[in-house]
């Protein structure tokens, strides 16, 4: 088990590049930028690992994965502790530091214990044909700045599963918390089976096209998904994208304002709003309007924003000044589109760190910026419907279709709305509850491919007939 320091002082390099936490602005440690031909290194040494690793079979990678996710409870609080400094997420309060590294665990275990076993597709007096699932080889991992531990997971639990091996390169914004995460599972997993690689988008790139990597996950921006998929061309190296969202909720107007006001709170201002799966518009019906906005500034008031090491923050600050500046401008374009702002749009001017403070802006038209493009932070637009044709041409209106929600008291009524939405996720009552058993991916520009269950393990290996 490993202390904070121990940690730290395991995946900083003194002579690297100076991280800052996005609370305060203090150091928190320095990374090694790696280069592209260090790159080159990890890929052949994965590669040169791979077939040994593939041929331990299911039963025994899944011990290591359940040692490696014994390896995280071990030394769960050093990597929350790490997770939160330069993150910015709150320790324990809410689903934040120690929510993540907890479900970092949860998910390595998952994977281990899914079954997967051949499917006989044929099996008469013509002959017997079975549809295996076989390792690809080396998996490329490219991962975001929001849940840095827990989407490497996402990636690394189901293709080391399969048998691959894999190369992890993290957001330059969130190093220490995936190489404090890796350095972790090395202690319990055979070596070179897991890399990680931090450094910048020449690195990125160079991952995306290495001729020497069978696979590549990503989870971020959709331009930059654009530009691997283009990246990855030339070698036909398999891809699962996940995208950016702008998720819609359609609230119905038979709710019970005051029971669904938590839920909906959180489904858009987890983790500040700096999730894919975020709710970050939401359709309210006229008859409930002002009770629904009334509620959710209820539920607003009592969530302290500040340092996450402070134990009564539930929300902390956005990760860096790219991303703040981001929602300060579409909230002031929302002030200046007519929108009535219920709580927060007015952040303090000489406050350290990144906070921007939680806000709801009420009776905006469908096509004000923060409507129509994802802010990714604690800026919630609440539109007013009156049909509810209208309300699932709003939501579908837009390019995006990572996740989506209904809420209502019917639960008829609420399938038929979730049947009509374009998402590749519809929840009921709910919004951004993930399962590592139930199969997650978006549709238009918010990716392609599936994560988790059983289905995320078939999307990190090759299909295999054997006919006789």
């Amino acid at each position: 088990m490993s202390t904070y320091q121990d940690l730290l002082a395991a995946v900083t390099d003194p002579s690297g590049r100076e991280i800052l936490d996005p609370a305060t602005g203090e150091v928190v440690g320095s990374v090694h930028e790696s280069t592209v031909a260090e790159l080159d290194d990890a890929v052949a040494a994965a590669r040169a690992a791979q077939p040994e690793w593939a041929g331990l079979g299911h039963a025994k990678r899944s011990e290591y994965l359940h040692r490696a996710a014994d390896a995280v409870e071990a030394n769960a609080e050093a990597l929350a502790e790490l997770l939160s400094r330069e993150q910015g997420k709150p320790i324990k309060n809410g689903p934040n530091a120690a929510f993540e590294v907890g479900a970092c665990a949860v998910w390595l275990r998952a994977n281990a214990d899914f079954p997967l076993e051949p499917e006989v597709l044929v099996d008469d007096e013509s002959g017997r044909a079975e549809l295996h699932y076989v390792p690809l080889g080396v998996v490329g991992a490219i991962g975001p700045w929001n849940w840095p531990m827990m989407i490497t997971v996402w990636q690394v639990a189901a293709s080391l599963r399969m048998g691959n091996t894999v190369v992890v390169k993290p957001s330059e914004y969130t190093p220490l918390s995936v190489l404090g995460l890796i350095h972790v599972l090395n202690q319990v997993l055979p070596a070179d089976v897991l890399h990680v690689v931090p450094g910048g988008g020449e690195v990125g790139k160079a991952l995306s096209e290495h001729d020497g990597v069978d696979k590549i996950m990503f989870t971020g921006s959709t331009k930059t998904g654009q530009a691997i998929m283009r990246s990855a061309a030339d070698g036909l190296a398999r891809l699962t994208l996940e995208l950016g969202g702008n998720d819609a909720g359609v609230v119905l107007p038979d709710v019970d304002p005051q029971a669904i006001a938590g839920d909906l709170f959180w489904g858009a201002f987890i983790n500040t709003g700096q999730t894919c799966a975020a709710l970050k518009r939401l359709y309210v019906h006229e008859d409930v309007y002002d009770s629904v906005c009334e509620a959710l500034v209820g539920v607003a008031q009592q969530m302290p924003m500040g340092n996450g090491r402070e134990e009564q923050n539930v929300l902390g600050p956005l990760q860096n000044k790219q991303q703040y500046d981001i929602v300060a401008g579409l909230v002031e374009d929302a002030k200046q589109g007519g929108g009535r702002v219920l709580i927060g749009g007015d952040p303090e001017p000489d406050q350290p760190g990144y906070f921007y403070p939680t806000t709801l802006v009420a009776d905006l038209p469908d096509d004000n910026p923060l409507v129509a493009q994802e802010q990714f932070g604690p800026a919630l637009p609440i539109i007013k419907y009156s049909d509810v044709e209208d309300a699932i041409r709003m939501a579908n209106g837009l390019d995006v279709g990572l996740g989506a929600s209904v809420w209502g008291s019917d639960p008829d009524a609420a399938m038929a709305v979730a049947q009509r939405l374009e998402a590749g996720t519809v929840w009921i009552n709910k919004h951004g509850a993930v399962d590592p058993r139930v199969p997650f991916g978006g549709i238009k520009s918010s990716g392609y491919g599936l994560e988790f269950g059983v289905e995320g393990l078939k999307s990190v290996a090759a299909s295999k007939v054997i006919s006789r």
